[in-house]
């Protein structure tokens, strides 16, 4: 998902940058989808989540395995306004308008995407999308 997200910008510049050309960071594009796809994937090994909201420092204490995915998500978009990360892909110029391209986008990248602990279908990938237009 992060490819069409960096490849397909329009005016963006990632602050600090210096550059004379739009730019998505490949960090920042990654980051954007991330809550939505660790809810999506969550599900699949739970345990993997729960240990990434540990490591990330989030509390575990009684956390349920299908509040994995959730938490997880929360964590990531607490660091992400902590940081004051773009809040979503709306803030980079993203609109409903372009999920038709940035799933188009996704689709050949199956040497990522089947990495993934969970299959997809197109419509997933819209939802994520969708999910991913603003974070926190």
């Amino acid at each position: 998902m992060s490819y069409p997200i960096a490849g397909q910008v329009k005016d963006y510049k990632a602050t600090e940058y210096v550059t004379d050309h739009p730019i998505i960071p490949h960090g920042l594009s990654v980051v954007m989808t991330s809550p939505a796809v660790f809810e999506f994937t969550a599900a699949m090994c739970p345990e993997r989540h729960i240990e990434a909201v540990k490591a990330l420092g989030g509390d575990v204490t009684n956390l349920k395995e299908e509040d994995a995915g959730r938490a997880l998500a929360d964590v990531l978009r607490k660091y992400m306004q902590d940081m004051k990360v773009d809040n979503g892909l709306s803030a980079l110029g993203y609109g409903t308008e372009d999920i038709p391209a940035l799933v188009r986008g996704t689709l050949p990248q199956e040497r990522v995407t089947r990495l993934s602990p969970r299959t997809h279908t197109e419509d997933d990938l819209t939802q994520l999308f969708e999910d991913s237009m603003t974070v926190y």
